[in-house]
């Protein structure tokens, strides 16, 4: 007997699970174009399903806090307004963002602040302390 029958006798019994193991054939791909196509949609509609839910609640957050928001800015700047209107304008007269309305008895309807990309609460500034 050599040492070379002995020593892959002894490899194929510390190894059993690699008892006839050959390389994957470089000529024959993998997975099929189908499997890689259903694998490339689920990886998709994985992502959407995981982003747009993101996107909608922070759409709808921000039009309640526009809203809430502008009803606020109205109350104090037009206190004899019908009522108020916040919308998201790419050119209004505050620039790109949400813009709010107050809205007249005629339902006209006046700018009275921009609330900004992310809409927050309007500043009046310091309160005023009577001397």
């Amino acid at each position: 007997m050599n040492d070379d029958d002995g020593s892959e006798q002894h490899e194929l019994h510390e190894h059993p699970e690699l008892a006839g193991y050959e390389p994957h054939d470089s000529a024959r791909p993998l997975r099929s174009r189908r499997m890689l196509l259903v694998m490339r949609l689920a990886v998709v509609l994985g992502l959407v399903a995981l982003i747009v839910p993101g996107i909608l609640t922070s759409m709808q957050i921000a039009s309640v806090t526009a809203t809430n928001a502008c009803s606020v800015a109205v109350a104090r700047y037009y206190p004899l307004a019908e009522g108020s209107t916040a919308r998201f304008d790419l050119t209004g007269p505050g620039g790109f963002g949400w813009q709010c309305y107050a809205i007249d008895v005629h339902e006209r309807e006046t700018w009275v602040i921009a609330l900004g990309l992310i809409p927050r609460a309007p500043g009046f500034g310091p309160p005023v302390v009577p001397a």
